[in-house]
């Protein structure tokens, strides 16, 4: 792919440009991130359990289950804020975000307006963005969903992307997501090279219960390579070449570029709502 040139500036300056896959490592300057996430909440084996007694004579354990899923969908969509107008200028198309031809969401099958994230833990103005995103996201109404999708351009950027997709398949993603930036861009105890694989993040992933041969096993598995492959698909048909992007719908390209972080929320709100119908 071809790509354009990352241009890392200090974090004091106003203008902010897109990672692509040609960039550099990261500088000892990097942004630094929020504090890590809430660990994710650990299932409770009983819910998977088979019904007993009644339930397990009349099948009704499936239909109790049913209900009590719809129910906290609902009780979700009831939490949610309600949508709102976007704020700001109406943005311009082929100015502030680019119509995708044939595009499609990265994951049609949700039901919602889907906003993905194109992004890459070795890219500064990624783990700059992410704490913003991540609070932007908690004011979305039910009806949107946002979505991460790590860029796989090749060389240092391809491990990392392999690197979510397997803390994603371990369950530890929600715990891990944040600090693998500040690992990176901080403490700089991640190497940003293509040649890093399991072995050189075992000790991070260790801190999360994961053993190394566990890791070794998932990073290398049929399973994630489906899934890089389709994180690669998705940002090639939707004409990303650098990072942090976002892609509304599957239909509009969204890139950082000079227009910075809050111009891209901002954006990306008026197209939830051109979505929804409620702007002209």
């Amino acid at each position: 792919m071809k790509t354009r040139l990352c241009l890392i500036l200090p974090m004091l300056l106003l203008g902010l440009v897109a990672c692509s896959g040609a960039e550099a490592p990261p500088s000892a300057q990097a942004p630094a991130t929020a504090a890590a996430e809430t660990p994710a909440a650990v299932a409770d084996d009983a819910a998977t359990a088979a019904p007993t007694g009644a339930d397990a004579a009349d099948g009704s354990g499936a239909t109790t289950d049913a209900a009590a899923a719809a129910a906290d969908a609902a009780a979700e969509a009831a939490a949610a804020p309600a949508p709102q107008p976007p704020s700001g200028p109406r943005p311009v198309a082929g100015v502030d975000y680019v119509e995708i031809a044939n595009g499609q969401p990265f994951q049609p099958a949700t039901g919602k307006i889907e906003v993905a994230e194109v992004f890459g833990y070795t890219c500064p103005h990624c783990a700059q963005f992410d704490p913003l995103l991540n609070a932007w996201k908690k004011r979305q109404p039910a009806d949107v969903q946002v979505t991460l999708v790590p860029a796989a351009f090749g060389g240092y950027w391809t491990p990392y992307a392999r690197a979510f997709y397997t803390a994603e398949a371990l369950g530890v993603l929600e715990r891990s997501h944040e600090a693998m930036f500040a690992a990176i861009h901080l403490q700089r105890s991640l190497p940003v090279s293509a040649k890093v694989g399991a072995e050189e993040l075992a000790p991070f992933y260790a801190q999360y219960g994961v053993d190394a041969k566990r890791l070794a096993d998932t990073f290398n598995s049929f399973g994630v390579d489906a899934k890089l492959n389709r994180a690669r698909q998705f940002a090639s048909r939707s004409r990303i070449e650098g990072t942090p992007s976002l892609v509304v719908a599957g239909k509009y390209a969204i890139t950082v570029d000079q227009h910075g972080f809050e111009k891209m929320l901002n954006t990306a709100e008026w197209l939830i709502a051109q979505e929804r119908g409620g702007t002209p």
